[in-house]
C-alpha cells in the first residue's frame, strides 16, 4: 500500500509501455514488506537531463534504463561501477547520499541465467548479434572462464568491432588493477574470433553454449525464421535466447528438436532484475516471486 513514506524506483526509455519490470519488482516489494513502488517514465531523448535532474531533486532510489539512453546517461552520472563504465552503457541508476552512480546488470544476469544450467569454464560460447545485449553479455562472459568466445553478426565489421572491445578490456588498467579482480575468471588461453551469421552452423559443431542476443523471433514477429536451426544444433549444446515474449522462441522450439537445453529470456530478465533490486534496497531479491510475476503476466498475454 502507498503511503507517506513509499519510495518511488522506475524505469526510464522510449517506448517503456511493454515492460514487465512493474510486474516483477513491485511483486517482490510487496512480498518482502518494502515500501517501494515501481513505476514507468516514457522519457524522449531530449528530456534525459531533466529526468535524471528531477529524480535526484524528488529523492527518488534509483531507475533501469532502457533504449535509447543506456548509452547517453552515463554522461549524466557521478559515478560508476567498473563494468558499467568499461562497458560505456548504464542499465541501473542508485540515487544516494546526494550522488548517481551508474551499474550494468545485464551482464551479470545473462551469466547467472547460463550458471543455472552449466559451469562457463573452458566452455565454447558463440554469441549471436553484436548490439548493446550483446556487448554486456560478451565483456561479462570473457571473465568467466570460458575458453573460445565467437560473435557472429549479419554485419561482420560490427562483429569484429565488439570482439575488438571484449579483448582489450582485458588488457584495460583499470579493470586489471580493480580491488575486485580475485572475483573475475579470467582464462589466459582464451581465444577470440567472429564472422557472419553465414558461419553459424560451422561454429556451432563444437560449441558448448549458444545465446542469441538479437531480436529475431521477439513478439509479435513469434515465426519469425531463427538464425539457428535443429540441423545446425547438437543435443549437448545449450541455447539461450535472451528473447522473453514469446518465452518459447522459435529458436528455442529448434533447439529442444535437436535434444538440446534451453534458457528461455526470462531468466536474464529476472536475474538482471534482481542484481537491480538488491543495488537499491540492500536485500536479496525473491527470486522465485519475481520469475512468477513475469510468467504469469506472459502466460495471460499469450
Amino acid at each position: 500500500m502507498i503511503n507517506q513514506t513509499t519510495r518511488a524506483i522506475g524505469l526510464i526509455g522510449n517506448p517503456v509501455e511493454h515492460s514487465l519490470a512493474t510486474f516483477m519488482h513491485n511483486a517482490a516489494f510487496k512480498h518482502l514488506g518494502l515500501n517501494y513502488v515501481y513505476l514507468l517514465f516514457n522519457v524522449k531523448k531530449e528530456n534525459l537531463n531533466k529526468a535524471i535532474a528531477g529524480a535526484e531533486a524528488l529523492n527518488m532510489v534509483g531507475f533501469n534504463v532502457t533504449i535509447p539512453h543506456k548509452i547517453k546517461v552515463i554522461n549524466k552520472l557521478d559515478e560508476f561501477d567498473l563494468m558499467a563504465n568499461l562497458m560505456g552503457a548504464v542499465n541501473t541508476i542508485q540515487f544516494k547520499d546526494g550522488k548517481s552512480k551508474g551499474f550494468n546488470t545485464d551482464g551479470p544476469g545473462a551469466i547467472k541465467a547460463i550458471e543455472e544450467v552449466t559451469d562457463l569454464k573452458d566452455k565454447k560460447v558463440v554469441i549471436l548479434g553484436s548490439g548493446g545485449a550483446a556487448r554486456a553479455v560478451s565483456f561479462q562472459i570473457a571473465i568467466s572462464g570460458i575458453n573460445d568466445l565467437v560473435i557472429l553478426n549479419r554485419n561482420a565489421k560490427k562483429a569484429k568491432s565488439l570482439i575488438y572491445d571484449t579483448e582489450n578490456l582485458l588488457k584495460t588498467d583499470n579493470f586489471l588493477e580493480n580491488e575486485d579482480k580475485n572475483n573475475y575468471n579470467i582464462n589466459p588461453n582464451l581465444h577470440f574470433n567472429y564472422g557472419t551469421t553465414d558461419s553459424v552452423e560451422k561454429e556451432l559443431k563444437d560449441a558448448d553454449i549458444l545465446i542469441d542476443t538479437t531480436p529475431v523471433g521477439m513478439y509479435p514477429n513469434n515465426n519469425e525464421y531463427p538464425l539457428a536451426t535443429s540441423e545446425m544444433m547438437h543435443s549437448d549444446l545449450i541455447v539461450n535466447d535472451l528473447v522473453y515474449n514469446p518465452i518459447e522462441t522459435t529458436l528455442l522450439k529448434e533447439a529442444k528438436k535437436a535434444g538440446a537445453k534451453t534458457i528461455p529470456g526470462t531468466k536474464m530478465l529476472i536475474y538482471q532484475g534482481a542484481e537491480s533490486f538488491k543495488i537499491w534496497t540492500g536485500v536479496e531479491a525473491p527470486i522465485d516471486i519475481m520469475e512468477k510475476a513475469v510468467l504469469d503476466k506472459l502466460t495471460k498475454k499469450e
